[in-house]
């Protein structure tokens, strides 16, 4: 039996099976635009994204039924894999994944590597026997990745970039972040700033590090390795680092810390030295996790847009699914600087 795929009249829903060019009639927009609203919601006016959807909704136009004819498996699902399940960095790039993916007709699975290759190793299996159609990688490392079946298999990284891969990423510019985030102590009258790092065989702990001793040595203040501790990016790490700063003959009236948890570490050795922060001590963290405002003192920090990375990361994943290519290999995000009260002006003595 035919079926009649003509657009709907005046307005109306569509009779038989709704294209696109149903839904732009129905909303009042362009075919493109209702394929940016789709598969770039967050580049679309919220009336129009409204509009769109209403018209999805009313015409029961179902947005994957084209990646599903374009696409080489049949999974219906991608597997976003993740170093640590318990680091409170990753769960809003999961929620900005999982958001974009059910808009797209994805199902999103989690798979926690405890950063052990063999880990890895079985979950590209996943993708590999098609039982998920892509992944969104933030480990920082894709075992086997020279092998062609590997390069095969729709990839985008998130966050850390793999060393010598040149694979679709959304990313920020760490090193600008931790610049500013250092320039901020300056500014407040800091000339003794300490780094506590994080590990440095990943990319983004090292470009940390970099953006502080470049910002330090632009100011013409010491940035040298007796300033920086070494760390893991975790509470008990930058507890140790904090105990072995306050410890210096000279010890720093500023430290920048890697990340939000190790600087919760940091703000516990101060403490348990007998001073306080920022009136001792100052303390600047990066991240922006959920309990950064809610420590005490609130912590300063990096904000890092982890929702907008996420949906990012999902859309450009589903463009390689569907075999396409994002228009950027690489999208770098904005950071802000949060500034709390764990931070303070320089006082002598």
């Amino acid at each position: 039996m035919a079926v009649d795929d003509r657009p709907g009249r005046n307005g109306q829903p569509p009779t038989g099976t709704p294209t696109i060019r149903d839904i732009a009639r129905l909303a009042g927009v362009s075919t493109a635009t209702v394929s940016r609203t789709l598969m770039r919601p967050g580049m679309v006016a919220e009336e129009t994204r409204a509009q769109v959807l209403r018209a999805v909704a009313e015409a029961g136009y179902t947005p994957n039924l084209l990646a599903r004819g374009l696409r080489r498996h049949e999974a219906g699902a991608i597997l976003v894999l993740v170093r640590d399940i318990v680091n409170p960095f990753y769960p809003e790039i999961f929620r900005g994944v999982e958001r974009t993916a059910r808009r797209l007709g994805f199902n999103v699975l989690m798979g926690n590597t405890d950063d052990d290759p063999a880990q890895e190793r079985d979950y590209l299996r996943l993708a590999l026997s098609r039982r998920a159609d892509g992944m969104i990688v933030l480990t920082g490392r894709i075992p086997d990745l020279d092998d062609p079946a590997v390069r095969r298999v729709p990839i985008v990284l998130a966050s850390e970039p793999v060393p010598g891969h040149e694979l679709p990423m959304v990313r920020i510019d760490n090193r600008a972040a931790a610049g500013e985030i250092t320039r901020h102590l300056i500014g407040l009258g800091h000339r003794r700033i300490a780094h506590v790092a994080g590990p440095q065989d990943q990319a983004i702990a090292r470009d940390r590090l970099e953006g502080w001793r470049t910002a330090l040595r632009d100011a013409g203040l010491p940035a040298g390795d007796d300033l920086v501790a070494p760390g893991d990016f975790r509470v008990p790490s930058g507890a140790a680092a904090g105990r072995a700063l306050l410890a210096l003959p000279e010890p720093p009236t500023a430290i920048f810390v890697a990340s939000d948890e190790a600087a919760m570490g940091v703000l516990s050795a101060i403490h348990a030295a007998g001073l306080r922060a920022p009136q001792d001590v100052s303390v600047a963290g990066f991240d922006d996790i959920p309990f950064a405002e809610a420590f005490d003192p609130p912590l300063t920090t990096v904000r890092q847009p982890r929702l907008a990375m996420g949906e990012q990361a999902m859309t450009m994943l589903h463009l390689l699914i569907v075999g396409g290519a994002p228009a950027e290999r690489v999208v770098t995000l904005p950071t802000e600087l949060i500034i709390r009260g764990s931070t303070g002006p320089y006082r002598p003595g």
